[in-house]
């Protein structure tokens, strides 16, 4: 059957009646016991939608199962009644400028016409309404289902550290979306990390398990009043990984050629969000730096805390001067912020010690050539000056990802 047969076949297709999922038969969580998105500090039960297994969202999808939560929504994998297929439903959190920004940017990556192999590794919305709560309307994204996360697959690695032939592989596909974003679509993503890239899932019978598992023993729940909470329900690990796939854009931003906000988690800044420098792309590659030796060394590279265990931008930059050197001098003079650190003349003021810690030191994964190659791929994206970064597509010609 040609592919024009398959789409008209499918569109006569009548929607499929929703399934019936058990009232009974599932554990039910103590009240006082915080579950899953209730342990976020800023938690409050009207601001997250309280979504029911078994529950059709927009006429269309029918919610099968939890798949996880993030800071602002739970996602939740679906049957698409109509379209006849699996769907990830993201439900937000209300009032969410994560969420402005995300729809902002997924509407612009519509506009972006390419040739880009990049453009195939990030992850397309494929449709987006608005559903009414208790307290008020909630932006729903209905995506591709996708398998588990880089962080995931790291955890689940021997010493929770991912292989090195799987980590290159890994990077190139990230580089290569990468490359897109930054090239074609001119968005910075502003939020690289390891749980922000999945895998496609190529084997469906994957996700016919996940359904198959929420029939027979259904998810733990805690029961609050009229809303229930669900414990996610993980996807099984398929014999054969999908290519890795860039995914939330709830941070990213375009249509400026800098910009000054606050980004990125707070282990993962690039020196300029800390002093206050207008930043552009070269922060996602950064990014890719520090994560690439969280997963394969299973440490940060910098701790950024001091001596209490409380987050400190002091100790965060006394770690990238034991790392990368002391910073030129007319790097400093980009802001008046540096002389909190620094001194006129670009000497470190000393109100902390400079940690006796290197790249080298504290790479322990490899040896030779391999560890000196690893280290100047890192070395390429962990730079003060941002513009001595390389780019995405200059990455993806280093001798430590072709090897």
């Amino acid at each position: 059957m040609t592919k024009l047969g398959r789409w008209a076949k499918t569109i006569m297709r009548s929607a499929s009646p929703p399934r019936k999922f058990p009232g009974h038969g599932f554990k039910v969580i103590s009240n006082i016991e915080k579950l899953e998105e209730e342990n976020w500090e800023w938690y409050k039960p009207g601001l997250f939608y309280p979504v029911c297994i078994g529950q059709v969202f927009n006429s269309q999808y029918q919610v099968l199962g939890k798949l996880g939560y993030g800071s602002c929504s739970t996602a939740w994998l679906c049957r698409d009644l109509r379209g006849h297929k699996y769907v990830t439903l993201k439900v937000c959190e209300m009032n969410s400028p994560s969420v402005r920004r995300e729809i902002a940017a997924y509407s612009h990556l519509d506009t972006v016409t390419t040739n880009n192999p990049g453009a195939l590794l990030v992850r397309e919305l494929l449709d987006s309404f608005k559903a009414m709560g208790p307290a008020g309307e909630h932006q729903c994204l209905v995506h591709e289902p996708l398998g588990m996360s880089m962080e995931t697959l790291r955890q689940l690695s021997p010493g929770r550290k991912l292989p090195e032939p799987l980590l290159r592989a890994f990077l190139t596909h990230v580089l290569q979306a990468l490359d897109f974003l930054h090239t074609d679509a001119k968005i910075v993503h502003a939020d690289l990390q390891a749980r922000n890239i999945h895998l496609r899932i190529e084997d469906e019978s994957i996700l016919r398990h996940f359904e198959a598992a929420e029939l027979s023993d259904p998810s733990r729940r805690k029961i609050d009043g009229d809303r229930v909470i669900y414990e996610s329900r993980g996807l099984i690990r398929p014999e054969k990984p999908g290519r890795p796939i860039l995914c939330d854009f709830g941070e990213a931003r375009f249509g400026k050629k800098t910009y000054i906000d606050d980004i990125q988690p707070y282990v993962y800044r690039a020196p300029e969000i800390i002093l206050d420098i207008p930043w552009t792309y070269s922060v996602d590659i950064w990014n890719v730096g520090v994560m690439t030796w969280d997963v394969f060394e299973n440490k940060h590279l910098f701790s950024a805390q001091d001596s209490d265990g409380r987050r400190s931008s002091l100790q965060h930059i006394a770690e990238m001067v034991a790392v990368l050197g002391r910073p030129p001098l007319d790097y400093l003079q980009r802001t008046e912020t540096s002389w909190e650190y620094f001194d006129r003349s670009g000497n470190w003021k000393g109100a902390v010690e400079i940690p006796t810690i290197s790249l080298e030191d504290s790479e322990e994964q490899l040896g030779g050539e391999s560890k000196a190659l690893f280290l100047d791929f890192l070395r390429n994206m962990l730079c003060w000056i941002p513009e001595e970064r390389q780019t995405a597509k200059q990455l993806l010609n280093h001798p430590w990802l072709n090897k």
